[in-house]
């Protein structure tokens, strides 16, 4: 089948959970930018791939994907290569809940009320960003609590709940804010060290 196509930018927490899923596989694949924030707004032709003009969107083959989660999924079942799954259902639903949880209260504390804040703000928001330390270290509570013995968050498996963390993660670490509190948490600390010399990690 056709090299499989990927929309969006380097800047993305979740373009890069995309492309270290694609990594990790062994996929090669086409990059296509888009930034979103551009002045000119998002093109016209991209919401035929994304109706919520958000990134990254995926194509392979004529069949057109959006929501990272998706991506992600189907790139482990549709390429050969290391399973990013556990075939068990409680070690998979496990896996599903860290990559719910993520979503739905790590990224917007962790990245935009901490990271972005801290970095991109000339007169950042205290409040805010202790709000989002917070949450942060509820995030970090809960990831401990679910962290199976061994190497990764599932165990001795790299899964896509390790490859969802992982930038999320990153994103928090450019701050010292972000830095102290994962230092209090010493296994989601030793995961990180691990995962952070990756190839798939180190190639952005």
């Amino acid at each position: 089948m056709t090299k499989p196509i990927l929309y969006g930018a380097d800047y993305s927490v979740y373009v890069r959970i995309a492309r270290l899923t694609l990594a990790e596989k062994g996929v090669s694949y086409e990059l296509v930018p888009l930034d979103i924030f551009a002045a000119d707004g998002i093109p016209a032709w991209y919401l035929e791939h994304h109706p919520f003009g958000r990134i990254p969107a995926f194509e392979h083959g004529g069949f057109r994907l959006f929501e990272t989660s998706a991506i992600a999924r189907y790139v482990d079942e549709a390429f050969d290569g290391p399973a990013l799954q556990p075939k068990d259902p409680r070690g998979r639903a496990t896996m599903n809940q860290i990559i719910g949880m993520l979503d739905a209260y790590a990224y917007k504390s962790m990245v935009w009320d901490v990271a972005v804040e801290r970095l991109e703000k000339e007169a950042p928001d205290e409040a805010l960003i202790a709000s989002g330390l917070r949450q942060a270290e509820r995030v970090l509570k809960a990831l401990t609590a679910l962290k199976a013995p061994g190497p990764w968050l599932l165990g001795d498996q790299l899964t896509l709940a390790d490859l969802h963390a992982a930038p999320i993660i990153a994103y928090f670490l450019k701050v010292t804010e972000g830095q102290k509190l994962l230092a209090g948490f010493t296994d989601i600390l030793a995961w990180w060290d691990r995962i952070a010399k990756r190839p798939s990690m180190a190639a952005g």
